[in-house]
């Protein structure tokens, strides 16, 4: 998996490319807490993100308590029809802010 940043719009943009499983999961953990302590508003792109299990699940909720406790806004974008069927499933649908693109994503977290 890959992780791309960039700001747009004042927000940090984090990009992901690939599964975010448990052999991926532990390098967005490195980045993704520190990144959000770091910056007002994070959005988080899954868009070229085909799978995501348990291990990728935990690290995104460790993301959105990070923002929660921080004050900060947190989104995620661009969830494909698997991942978000995981994320119904699972019933994170209602833990995270979710957006169709990263345009979207940031109107939502402005």
């Amino acid at each position: 998996m890959q992780i791309t940043e960039q700001t747009r719009d004042g927000v940090l943009v984090v990009a992901l490319d690939g599964r975010l499983d448990s052999n991926t999961s532990g390098a967005l953990e490195a980045v993704l807490p520190a990144r959000i302590q770091a910056h007002e508003r994070v959005v988080l792109d899954l868009a070229q993100v085909p799978y995501v299990s348990s291990a990728g699940l935990r690290v995104l909720l460790i993301g959105a308590k990070a923002a929660r406790a921080g004050g900060r806004k947190f989104a995620l974008s661009g969830l494909t029809e698997s991942v978000r069927e995981v994320f119904d499933i699972s019933g994170f649908t209602s833990i995270f802010t979710l957006a169709a693109d990263v345009e979207d994503a940031i109107v939502q977290v402005a």
